[in-house]
């Protein structure tokens, strides 16, 4: 009997050491991309490969320490809404946002940050930004304003080289 009682015992405290080492151990919180455009996936995917390459060189890889949720209009402007919107109730970390998009993203959230891509946007004057020093809101990312920022470049040039006479552009 003394046997029996040792190994309940034994059992029990096996199963309480267990049960408590799996408290203690909390799983850690995955960070959540919601990628959304206005296009396909094959349109997209060159982006969407740079966009995980850059993750990747800082530590993120897919399906290990982060997850993305895409999620494509196909063109049909009618669905940007309900795509954003399914972001937003996923509760993404971030929202990537290109072209058209961006404004439906801006809609369906006033909380989740929206990172906008490329495709020379100016975020002032289309209302995801209050100025280019001053943004405000939750929309951020590149632009490509060379039209405004040329003759900035042009001044910074002049300083770096006083005597320049002469400037060609390529």
């Amino acid at each position: 009997m003394n046997k029996r009682k040792l190994g309940s015992c034994a059992l029990c405290a096996m199963l309480f050491a267990l049960c408590s080492s799996a408290e203690a151990q909390q799983p850690k919180k995955v960070p959540r991309m919601g990628y959304l455009a206005g296009s396909d996936a094959a349109t997209e995917s060159t982006r969407a490969e740079s966009i995980r390459l850059a993750l990747r060189e800082l530590g993120y890889i897919e399906g290990q320490n982060i997850a993305f949720e895409y999620r494509y209009a196909e063109g049909k402007q009618d669905r940007y809404p309900e795509l954003a919107a399914e972001l937003v109730r996923l509760k993404v970390d971030v929202i990537v946002a290109t072209g058209g998009v961006i404004q439906a993203a801006m809609n369906a959230t006033k909380t989740i940050p929206i990172v906008m891509a490329g495709q020379g946007i100016d975020p002032v004057k289309a209302g995801f930004a209050e100025s280019l020093a001053r943004p405000g809101g939750n929309v951020t990312g590149i632009t490509n304003l060379t039209g405004e920022l040329g003759g900035k470049r042009l001044e910074l040039l002049k300083e770096a080289v006083p005597k320049v006479a002469r400037v060609a552009v390529l």
